[in-house]
């Protein structure tokens, strides 16, 4: 069997999807699945065990220049490896315009289908042509995690249940995570373990406090931890910047692609962040994991309440110590009988 996975982006949604390959791979072990995403998640997603073929796209970059002679050559050889291979199954799991586009690209094996989704769920984009181009429209709750929502498509789609077992197949390169985190380990030799802050998220209102990360810096470094900060931007760098300042243990990492930063996170002794992709990754690695909500919407996107991972929601922002009482509760021995 061949299926083809359409989920272009965010790199939080891609994440999200990430368990649904699995889910099929479970129920199909002899599966062959490939997936179309956008070029800037495309490292991430040869990360994910299962895949057999990513098909890179650069829709967003094409639609600000659409007839130029270089978008449509770039189209030209984006549609000859899409179009490679029949599909028995082709399943978009972002129900988008753009995404039922590429759907309809796709080729399909004798028998084979389309199969979308047939309505919007609470907190998620959904787009008439989705429901149009499918063979096979799915109409799901329309209150569901973004985690299920993907795995229930795809279980409704190619008929099997869904594994009580939920996993993502993320998986870091240990010997990339050792030179990744190489530097950090010499400008920080006292330090036991290291826990990443991701302070940066594309949205202003998502953000924490700038006084709140460096207060929990200081928490973290007197309990014998020391604090790396990752960034994607020059705005996000100055911010890492002012975290550190004035903590004794504590480094701004260089600008690392999306693959050298899960080779990064791996080996830390957990992450503490706000709601973005990187956090979802430190979820899909299985890190002990705080993860900050200015807005009830944990339900939809944060991770599973469990004994390693938890999320904290307050208004106008958690507290630090909220905080801190959900991360020493996250790193705290496990307790057997």
């Amino acid at each position: 069997m061949k299926i083809l996975i359409v989920k272009l982006s965010s790199l939080g949604d891609v994440v999200h999807a990430m368990p649904a390959v699995q889910d099929i791979r479970r129920a199909f072990p002899e599966a062959r699945i490939d997936w179309v995403v956008e070029r800037g998640f495309a490292p991430l997603v040869r990360r994910c065990e299962g895949v057999h073929r990513v098909i890179e796209c650069e829709l967003r970059r094409w639609r600000r220049s659409p007839f130029s002679a270089q978008t449509r050559q770039a189209w030209r050889g984006f549609k000859t490896e899409l179009q490679r291979e029949h599909y028995d199954a082709v399943l978009d799991l972002q129900g988008l315009s753009k995404s039922a586009l590429i759907s309809w690209l796709a080729r399909l094996a004798p028998q084979g289908k389309r199969v979308g989704l047939g309505n919007q769920t609470e907190g998620s984009s959904f787009e008439a042509p989705a429901r149009w181009v499918a063979d096979v429209s799915i109409t799901l709750p329309p209150r569901i995690h973004a985690v299920a929502r993907s795995r229930e498509l795809c279980a409704r789609a190619l008929g099997y249940a869904i594994p009580d077992q939920q996993s993502f197949g993320l998986k870091a390169l240990v010997d990339h995570a050792q030179v990744a985190t190489q530097n950090i380990a010499i400008e920080m030799p006292t330090a036991k373990r290291v826990v990443a802050l991701v302070h940066g998220t594309s949205r202003a209102d998502k953000q924490w406090p700038l006084a709140h990360w460096h207060a929990l810096g200081q928490r973290l470094n007197d309990s014998g931890y020391a604090v790396a900060l990752p960034h994607g931007s020059d705005a996000e760098q100055q911010h890492a910047q002012a975290i550190a300042s004035g903590l004794s243990q504590a480094v701004v990492w260089p600008r690392l692609g999306l693959d050298a930063l899960t080779d990064a996170l791996a080996p830390c002794a957990g992450v503490i962040g706000v709601d973005s992709g990187l956090s979802h990754i430190a979820v899909a690695l299985d890190l002990p994991h705080v993860q900050i909500y200015n807005f009830d919407t944990a339900w939809r996107t944060g991770p599973a309440p469990c004994a390693r991972q938890r999320s904290v929601f307050a208004q106008p922002a958690p507290s630090v110590d909220a905080v801190w009482q959900a991360w020493l509760a996250v790193t705290a021995p496990a307790v057997t009988a």
